[in-house]
This record gives structure tokens, C-alpha cells and sequence, in this order.
């Protein structure tokens, strides 16, 4: 939290523990009603009984052995059982915006992550054609959820997993193989599971104009091999370019056939089996999966009846064709992400995934490495929404929008902000028109119009010949209007803000929290004016004017979200 707001907690609880020796642990806590104190203190209630005291008794006794003077409190009043109910001083909220001031870009950040090492793993598309809609949220929510946990103080990296191997590709070389025989007039019909999309028969064209008819002549092996090769590498820079354009950057692309080539894939099926954890049945090797369920749901106390109704089912880890499984593989890249030192791994998947989750934390545990050090953030589905109805097919197109489209037509900025508007649980409808309106009714617009507006003031001010200077503590204990106080107040409630969003996995809190400083600002700048005679008050007025701005810009920046100076 904030230095100055941690300040005072801690005044508090010196206050009371100086007054009354011997008191057990007590809870410093924000009242919901500010009418009954900034600060509420329970240290008599859970007290009482050690000092066979009533409450409100022994609260009255505390009380009168405080002096506020020297600290940011003006007032102490006991209510109702006992609370001790604290009233911050003028000087408190002046040291807040002294306090945004000094720190800058650096506001809101903290150590409570206390570096240690996370992975945050998200969109990982398939490579075998375009990015679609639930990749455009997953992106957003990835990507800002990592923001929040590098401004909480973690050490955190950005990865794409990228499945170029397995039977997503052996139906890719497919159906390239087939597009590209088409292409020459060769009467091969494409099978109904294949990949039926036009950047297939695109991908085959090329392939086709770059090396002619030669590959007809060769094996169906080789062909598909050529065909992938020259393919896989133009999707992945597609995808590339898609989430440059999205303003995500990876610190690693890595690739599933990396995996299988290096062996680890075999290697973590082998020590499972070293750990008695799998069997051989049918010709195939399986994953004791319902065993290890087991054992960790009767750890957690569920009955034998609860875990009956859970259906629980072992998994293949290779075929009968003496190929490893996607779960295999999954299993291995989850070992690899530990293995290369990260303490914590998240996951953002598709809400259809949800059953995976369980497996794949018991397969970790399995192999002795911690479920624990695995989290997954499961997203539901987005629909797209105009003129009330939902969107399905892209007007320039007629084919299902991808993430390019939409990035197309909507404005990166509001992309990047609806889609962090609600928590990854819930289901959103993203509605264009909205997406591209220039008014309050656009969320992102009108947090941008608020950091513009400042901006604005500002400059009006400088034509207006009035410097702005830095202020004094007394200037800014003018600031006693209910308006500059809510105002400073949820300014200070920043870093407070991030470190939840980062212990729930939840940026949205921090796109509520741009909406409620830029509501709190407007309110605040249609009920005191800022060029007021009195220059004192003038200078304070506008330090909050640039404080706010301060903030709105770092959480702005946080989210990788423009801060326009201009609207």
C-alpha cells in the first residue's frame, strides 16, 4: 500500500498497543461508511475478554491514553461495542499527493511479489491457421494480468506455446497436401476433418508458385514435410505480427516440437513410470490418472461418494501407434516451465478446458514437483455484439472475424480495455458500435478524455500565465472539499488496487479502478473550480489536477493503453 497510508495503519496500531500493553492481535480496517471514521479498529472487542473488561469499556479506557498529536489523525471516537474510530487529519491527505508527486511512474508499484519468478502462458494458439476472437481476449487478460504481477513486484516473463506437433500438424500437411494437388487439377477430395479454410489453398498456392508441379513426383511423406515446412513458419510470423500489432510482446515463443525432439517428452513419460504411475493396456501406455485424483481429493477430505460422482477416467500417455498424446506433451512442457526456475506457472485457458485442469495439476504432483506451483485462469467465450445482435461473420470477409479483423476495425486502445472490463469467468459481449464511439458511453474514451482534460486545464493555465508550482504541505491542506477528499483517497488506494488484481488474477480490477478515479475527477472538477483567486488554493487544486493525470497515465501505460494529452 501506500507509503503514507501504511503509515497510519501502523499509527494506529502503535497508538493502541502504547496506550494498553498486552493486547492480542488486533484488525486495522477501512469502515464501507467513511461517516463512522477512515480507520476502525477492533483491538477492545477481541480484547475484552483477557482483560475481563466489557468492549466498549475498554475501548473508552484505550482511547484516553491516545494522544493524536504528530500524527495524521484529528479525531478518535469509540461506537457502538467498541470500535475505535479513526479521522484522518489534513496533513494526510496532503502527504498522499506529496507522496504521487515524488514517485511518478514508480507510483503504485511495490516489492510484494518480492521477485519471485512467474510464468504467465497465454493465447498459445494453434499454428495452423488464424487467430480467432477468444485468442483476442485471452490476449488482453494475459497480457495486462502479467502487468499487474510486474507492478506487484514479481519477476515475470510472457510465453506462447506454440503446438507445432502432433495430429494438428499431420492434419495440416494434410490438407495442404490436398489444396496443393487441387491446385494442378488433380481430382482429390478433401476429407470432412480437415482443415477447410481459405489460408490453407492460399499457403498451397504459394507453395505451388515458388516450386512448381516438382513435388507431385515425390513421396507423400516427403511432399507433406516441403509443404509444412514452407507453411508452419509463414502462420507463426502471422501470429507474430498479430500480437506486435496488439502490443503484446513474448519474452518466449516456444515450441511444443522442441519438446519431442530434445526428448524431454519421453524423459517425463519414463519417470512417470519409474514412479509407478503408469500401465501398459491394449498396446498403449496409460496415466494412472484416477489413482493420483484420488489421493489428492481424499487429502482435501472429499468423501468417497464426492468422488465417485467426479466420473474420474485414466489417460493415454502413447498411442498404439507408439505416438506420445497431446497430454503427454503438456505434461512435459509444465515440467519444463518448473525446471527452468519459475516458482509459479499461469496458465490462461478457454473455460472448455476446465477438466484439464485437475489432471494436469495431479500430473505435476506426480512427478514430485508441486500441482501447487500451477494456476489456471479459465476464460468463458466472447460474443460479438452490434446494433444488439450477435456477429458472427466479418462484412469485408463473409468468414468468421480473426483477431487481424477486429484489430482492423476497432481501435487497439478500447480492444485492450473492454476486454479487461470483467473478470475471465464471466462471459462478455464486446459491442462494436460501443468499441468505436467517441463519448462517455466508451469506457476507455472516457478515461482517456479525463487524463486529455488535464491536459487541457493545464495548458489553459500556462496561456493563462499561471505557473505551476510544486506545492507546500500547508497549500495542499486546503484541500478540504468532499470532492478533493474522495478524490485523494482513491488515488492513494492505487497500489492497494494492483496487489489484489495480482493475489485474484484479475486485471479487470484495475480497468474498474482508471473508470472510478476519472469519475471521481470529473465530479471533483465540476464542483471546485481550479482557477480560483486564492493562489494557495489554486496551487493545491491544480497539484491534484496533476496527480490525477500522474495516475491515470500509470495505469494507463500499465494496461498498454495510450494516455492522449488531446481529444
Amino acid at each position: 500500500m501506500s507509503k503514507v497510508v501504511n503509515a497510519a495503519r501502523e499509527q494506529i496500531t502503535e497508538l493502541i498497543n502504547s496506550a494498553k500493553p498486552g493486547l492480542r492481535e488486533f484488525k486495522v480496517e477501512v469502515p464501507a461508511d467513511r461517516s463512522n471514521g477512515d480507520f476502525s479498529a477492533n483491538a477492545a472487542m477481541v480484547n475484552a475478554g483477557t482483560f475481563r473488561m466489557n468492549p466498549r469499556a475498554l475501548a473508552e479506557e484505550i482511547a484516553a491514553g491516545i494522544s493524536l498529536e504528530g500524527t495524521y489523525f484529528s479525531k478518535l471516537e469509540v461506537a457502538g461495542p467498541g470500535f475505535m474510530n479513526f479521522f484522518l487529519s489534513d496533513k494526510y491527505y496532503a502527504d498522499i499527493l506529496l507522496e504521487i508527486a515524488e514517485s511518478g511512474k514508480e507510483y503504485g508499484r511495490s516489492d510484494f511479489g518480492g521477485g519471485k519468478r512467474v510464468l504467465v502462458e497465454f493465447v498459445s494458439a494453434n499454428p495452423t491457421g488464424p487467430m480467432h476472437m477468444g485468442n483476442a481476449r485471452g490476449g488482453a487478460l494475459g497480457d495486462c494480468l502479467a502487468a499487474v504481477l510486474d507492478y506487484a513486484g514479481y519477476s515475470v516473463e510472457r510465453e506462447f506455446y506454440i503446438n507445432d506437433a502432433g495430429n494438428q500438424i499431420d492434419k495440416f500437411a494434410l490438407s495442404l497436401d490436398v489444396r496443393y494437388q487441387q491446385h494442378f487439377g488433380l481430382d482429390i477430395e478433401l476429407p470432412e476433418d480437415s482443415y477447410h479454410g481459405d489460408d490453407i489453398a492460399v499457403l498451397a498456392a504459394q507453395f505451388a508458385e515458388e516450386n512448381g508441379d516438382r513435388y507431385l513426383s515425390e513421396s507423400e511423406e516427403v511432399r507433406r514435410a516441403a509443404l509444412v515446412d514452407f507453411a508452419l513458419p509463414k502462420n507463426i510470423a502471422g501470429m507474430k505480427a498479430a500480437m506486435e500489432k496488439y502490443r503484446i510482446v513474448y519474452d518466449t515463443w516456444f515450441c511444443e516440437s522442441t519438446l519431442h525432439n530434445s526428448g524431454e517428452v519421453r524423459d517425463t513419460i519414463d519417470e512417470l513410470t519409474k514412479r509407478g504411475y503408469t500401465y501398459e493396456k491394449e498396446g498403449a501406455l496409460w496415466y494412472k490418472n484416477t489413482e493420483v485424483q484420488t489421493a489428492i481429493l481424499k487429502a482435501q477430505g472429499k468423501s468417497d461418494k464426492d468422488i465417485e460422482k467426479l466420473e474420474l477416467k485414466d489417460d493415454v500417455l502413447i498411442r498404439t501407434n507408439g505416438n506420445p498424446t497431446y497430454f503427454a506433451a503438456d505434461i512435459a512442457y509444465h515440467r519444463n516451465k518448473i525446471n527452468r526456475g519459475f516458482e509459479k506457472c499461469i496458465d490462461v485457458w478457454g473455460a472448455d478446458h476446465h477438466g484439464h485442469v485437475a489432471r494436469m495439476k495431479g500430473a505435476l504432483e506426480a512427478l514430485g514437483l508441486g500441482g501447487d506451483k500451477l494456476d489456471v485462469v479459465l476464460m468463458q467465450l466472447v460474443r460479438l455484439m452490434e446494433n444488439g445482435e450477435v456477429i458472427k461473420m466479418s462484412k469485408r470477409t463473409g468468414k468468421s472475424i480473426t483477431l487481424t479483423d477486429l484489430l482492423d476495425e476497432i481501435p487497439i486502445d478500447a480492444v485492450r480495455f473492454i476486454f479487461n472490463l470483467r473478470e475471465a469467468g464471466s462471459t462478455m459481449d464486446f459491442d462494436l458500435g460501443l468499441a468505436v464511439k467517441q463519448d462517455s458511453q466508451n469506457p476507455v474514451y472516457y478515461c482517456q478524455y479525463a487524463h486529455a482534460r488535464i491536459c487541457s486545464i493545464l495548458r489553459k493555465l500556462a496561456e493563462d500565465g499561471i505557473e505551476i508550482k510544486a506545492p507546500t504541505e500547508a497549500q495542499l491542506e486546503l484541500l478540504k472539499e468532499s470532492e478533493e477528499r474522495e478524490l485523494i483517497r482513491r488515488l492513494s488506494e492505487l497500489e492497494d488496487e494492483i496487489i489484489a488484481a495480482a493475489k485474484a488474477y484479475d486485471p479487470a480490477r484495475i480497468t474498474r479502478y482508471a473508470i472510478e478515479v476519472a469519475t471521481l475527477f470529473h465530479k471533483f472538477y465540476n464542483a471546485c473550480r481550479v482557477n480560483v483567486e486564492d493562489a494557495d488554493l489554486r496551487t493545491a487544486r491544480i497539484n491534484l489536477c496533476v496527480c490525477t493525470k500522474s495516475v491515470l497515465a500509470n495505469v494507463l501505460e500499465m494496461l498498454k493503453i495510450d494516455a492522449p494529452e488531446r481529444m
